[in-house]
């Protein structure tokens, strides 16, 4: 199916601006880019009661995070949030619009977690900045008015792949109090063998091919780390992991890995639900509100965070 003609606008206002491929930057300047582009994009947010940034321990200095609070009245269920960038751009301002939307959309407390970035920082540090978020908002300072016991973790794309990694983690340890995981367009296997490489390596959007293997290359110290589940989290065993929900692009080279995550997800036994959103590429979830279909699967996302932390 092309892509839809919303999409097909966005892609020529992109060629317009001629930005750079990834691929050819620097990792400064690919987050200068990002940063630039995340900006343009306008729109009003959900309205939210108010936000916070802090700094939490983690494994090798401070971690800055973004709390949101939502207008209803708490405690409140808190969803842990990772932003994409290939774990190697995005930070808490280019992805803090969809922060918003799900905190209002959703009531629940969002914590945004910047973990570290590569290449400045391998893997698995990013792997271990979310565990450290993840394990700071369980211990529920009680200024957060947060009840732990409804806990739920996701992200777009390699916050995608984090939150699925987080949930792994949180397994092993024993913890039960992750209602859902919520993994847009998610990085889970950095094999990247899947027909979706080729069939969208170019011209459908920022992240092509190339710039896939450009993330991967700054990201992983070794060709070995593509096999370890902290960075291909489809690798672990995956019985009794929390209630999954997955929000696909269909026009995106991750859609491939992302259906056999769904599908092995299921074939270990657990929930699973995964919506695809015909034309879309990826990004288009923080696509808002130009794209209709973001609004949308924000809306979905949103619904589904409420109804699991209900």
């Amino acid at each position: 199916m092309p892509v839809h003609p919303q999409i097909k606008l966005a892609l020529e206002a992109l060629a317009k601006a001629d930005i750079p491929p990834i691929h050819t930057l620097t990792a400064p300047r690919a987050r200068e880019v990002m940063n630039a582009m995340s900006k343009a994009r306008g729109g009003q947010p959900a309205p939210v009661e108010r936000t916070e940034d802090r700094t939490i321990s983690g494994p090798h200095g401070d971690v800055p995070v973004r709390i949101y609070w939502p207008k209803a009245k708490g405690p409140h269920p808190a969803f842990v949030y990772f932003h994409g960038g290939g774990h190697v751009i995005g930070d808490l301002d280019t992805h803090d619009t969809i922060a918003r939307n799900l905190c209002g959309g959703a009531d629940v407390v969002v914590v945004s977690i910047d973990y570290r970035l590569a290449p400045e920082h391998k893997f698995p540090a990013a792997a271990e900045d979310a565990w450290a978020g993840y394990q700071w908002v369980r211990s529920a300072p009680s200024d957060l008015n947060i009840d732990p016991k409804r806990l739920s973790v996701g992200g777009d794309s390699a916050g995608g792949n984090l939150a699925a990694v987080v949930a792994l983690m949180a397994r092993y340890a024993g913890h039960t109090n992750i209602r859902l995981q919520l993994l847009v367009y998610p990085v889970t296997d950095f094999a990247m063998t899947g027909a979706s490489y080729t069939a969208y390596a170019n011209g459908f959007g920022v992240l092509t091919a190339d710039a896939m293997k450009w993330f991967r290359d700054h990201y992983l110290g070794r060709a070995e780390d593509a096999g370890d589940w902290r960075a291909s989290p489809t690798k672990a065993s995956l019985e009794g992991l929390p209630p999954a929900l997955i929000i696909a692009a269909e026009c995106d080279v991750l859609r491939d890995e992302g259906v056999a995550f769904a599908d092995a997800l299921r074939a270990a036994g657990n929930d699973v639900q995964r919506r695809e959103y015909a034309g879309m590429i990826h990004g288009f979830f923080g696509m808002t509100p130009i794209i209709d279909d973001a609004v949308a699967a924000q809306r979905y996302a949103s619904e589904a965070l409420r109804k699991a932390l209900s």
